[in-house]
């Protein structure tokens, strides 16, 4: 793990990296998207708990689903995406831990606390999920589209019925036509968010 990565691949990992807005019609296989899912699966996690659980939209039907629960600004992108991907994470995380956590009793952390806690920790490794499904996307030749702007209860009880798994994001996923990008917004400065103490 000394080795650092090429320059161009941090280009494509980070610096070319963009949120698209739109995508060419060129299909995502599904052995790709299960390739997807394996590398999100190996970023590390809070006690490897793994609680992200996500929905690879491809059919007109489901896409059909999706829309109806997406805000009017987000649906014509959705639409055209070949693929949406909707996030969500699993308040019974805990019941996977003595697969996931072998070695110690971790189930027991959880089981029985508030869901405020059990959302707390949940929300919180789903969404290094999500940043481990983007950067890994991108590594496979993929461009994303996170959005916000979507009715999070009916995508629940679409795709996630009588479950307690939430949804907090849907991604759009594709290969990205460059003609749908705006330039790029300002990032601030290492000083204005960071410190070295």
């Amino acid at each position: 793990m000394s080795a650092l990565l090429a320059d161009d691949t941090l280009d494509r990992l980070f610096r070319d990296g963009r949120s698209y807005n739109g995508f060419l019609d060129k299909p995502v296989t599904d052995e790709t998207l299960k390739t997807l899912a394996e590398l999100t699966s190996l970023g590390p996690t809070e006690a490897n708990t793994l609680p992200g659980r996500f929905v690879f939209v491809k059919s007109p039907e489901a896409k059909e689903k999706l829309l109806t629960a997406m805000a009017p600004g987000n649906q014509a992108k959705t639409k055209t995406a070949p693929v949406s991907v909707i996030a969500g994470y699993d308040l019974d995380f805990y019941e996977n831990l003595p697969k996931t956590f072998p070695h110690a009793d971790a189930r027991s952390w959880y089981a029985g606390s508030p869901d405020e806690r059990l959302q707390f920790s949940a929300l919180r490794s789903a969404s290094l999920q999500v940043g481990y499904l983007t950067t890994a996307a991108r590594a496979l030749g993929l461009d994303v589209g996170p959005m916000a702007g979507f009715d999070a209860a009916a995508i629940d009880a679409a795709f996630f019925p009588n479950s307690r798994i939430k949804t907090f994001l849907v991604i759009n996923l594709g290969y990205g036509d460059k003609s749908s990008l705006f330039p790029r917004l300002p990032r601030l400065s290492f000083d204005e968010y960071a410190r070295i103490a």
